[in-house]
């Protein structure tokens, strides 16, 4: 579908054939994304590994948030963050719900789960729940990451219309520029406090444990290159990327789940049959829970983090589809709309986890995460922290609707497709269970 937003020519991609084009034989092509007005400011002259043009800066930032965050041993390593972050959501809720039935808002729970462990690898810290070091620190986190999704979600006119930048339309880079101090600030202070403990000379010498330890200990070789703009830039582009996403995709799995019972009590005798009522469920587990994965599946399908993926940007002429796309056309892929195709999906609307089962590579019709070189490189990080998170909840309690009605699956705005209405949901601890939550 070719469209012109003002000045700026635009392709939105809503097939699988397409998308595989562009990511096959274009994907070098399209490897760049739009320079907007929000790059300048939130990712520091777009210097981070999701804003930067291809080339070398790009390779070595994918590369290094790899090596750091996200390969295997990385991932390994950090199992024990995740496992007590989960086991802290489980003792609260059971902290409120081991007697009877209790209503509770899970939004707030799951967005703190996703935002602590991603800070604990990121910096050794968390800012939501019980232990938390510094409260006034915690505070300026939250209005920080409040504000860089409020304005990530809103649409810059002067982005398609260049004369309204000149003019600031709107306010939206006066906006942009209060919101940079304030994210330049609170992550300068995360760097700051981590440089003084490296230099501290008490301090045992140690291999790096975080994202920041690795990044200074690279700044350290090459300072020129890698600047605390760049720093301070990834580490913004990992809190938006590997938290919204996740916690997003939780609620959303158990509002599904709450108005089909017969998935939840099938999820969970696959939990019982698998890990039994001795233990919790681990992360290790998850390869024994292959229905888990299919529920995740499938509300990626429903409701992809991202329905439309992160922009792309020809850096020549090149072909789409047998149609002519111009260098500098905005590409858009609309995920929501291929994984709702009803010539590819059947019951495209209907939450069936089942159709995932016994199925090999899904394509071009499953791309929740992208595709090709640009494509996210947490996918499995999040399917770690969504596993765990989901299968943990479906083994510790039991879950009901609040009302009769349907749990509202209205979609709100954003650009990550939030619930509208936060989800709230009847919760009480399983009795069987109880021995093992109680000593968390």
């Amino acid at each position: 579908m070719a469209l012109r937003f003002g000045s700026r020519p635009v392709l939105v991609i809503t097939s699988p054939s397409a998308a595989e084009e562009c990511f096959t034989k274009n994907d070098i092509v399209l490897a760049n994304r739009p320079l907007l007005l929000s790059g300048k400011y939130l990712d520091y002259n777009h210097s981070t590994v999701g804003a930067a043009p291809y080339g070398d800066l790009w390779r070595d930032l994918r590369r290094i948030m790899t090596l750091e965050l996200f390969s295997t041993a990385r991932l390994k390593s950090f199992m024990g963050v995740r496992d007590d972050e989960v086991r802290s959501l489980i003792k609260t809720l059971y902290e409120e719900s081991f007697q009877d039935f209790t209503k509770v808002q899970m939004r707030s729970r799951i967005q703190g789960l996703s935002f602590n462990i991603i800070m604990k690898m990121a910096a050794n810290k968390r800012f939501y729940g019980s232990g938390v070091e510094d409260s006034e620190e915690a505070d300026k986190f939250k209005e920080v990451i409040r504000d860089v999704f409020e304005i990530n979600g809103a649409t810059n006119p002067g982005d398609f219309i260049p004369f309204l930048r000149w003019i600031d339309y709107g306010g939206f880079e006066k906006k942009l520029l209060k919101l940079q101090k304030k994210c330049d600030s609170f992550s300068q202070n995360l760097i700051e406090e981590i440089r003084t403990k490296r230099c501290d000379s008490s301090r045992e010498k140690e291999k790096d444990t975080t994202f920041i330890d690795s990044m200074l200990s690279l700044q350290e070789q090459e300072p020129a290159y890698y600047t605390d703009d760049i720093i301070k830039g990834n580490i913004l582009i990992l809190l938006q990327a590997g938290t919204d996403t996740s916690a997003g995709t939780i609620e959303w799995a158990m509002a599904l789940l709450l108005n089909h019972p017969d998935v939840l009590d099938r999820a969970r005798k696959e939990i019982d049959s698998n890990i039994g009522q001795e233990r919790l469920v681990q992360e290790t587990d998850l390869a024994n829970l292959p229905y888990i994965q299919c529920i995740i599946n499938e509300t990626l399908r429903l409701f992809p983090a991202g329905p439309l993926l992160v922009p792309h940007e020809p850096s020549q002429d090149c072909t789409i589809g047998g149609f002519h796309v111009a260098r500098g056309t905005m590409v858009l892929v609309n995920a929501w709309a291929i994984h709702r195709n009803p010539m590819i999906w059947d019951d495209p609307l209907c939450f069936k986890p089942e159709r995932f089962e016994n199925m090999g590579n899904e394509g071009y019709r499953f791309i929740p995460f992208g595709m090709g070189r640009r494509q996210c490189p947490g996918s499995g990080l999040a399917n770690r922290v969504m596993g765990l998170a989901l299968a943990s909840l479906i083994q510790c309690f039991e879950w009901k609707r609040v009302g009769e009605e349907l749990v509202d699956l209205s979609e709100g705005e954003g650009l990550t497709i939030p619930k509208e209405e936060p989800l709230e949901a009847m919760c009480r601890a399983r009795p069987k269970m109880d021995h093992l939550i109680k000593d968390l």
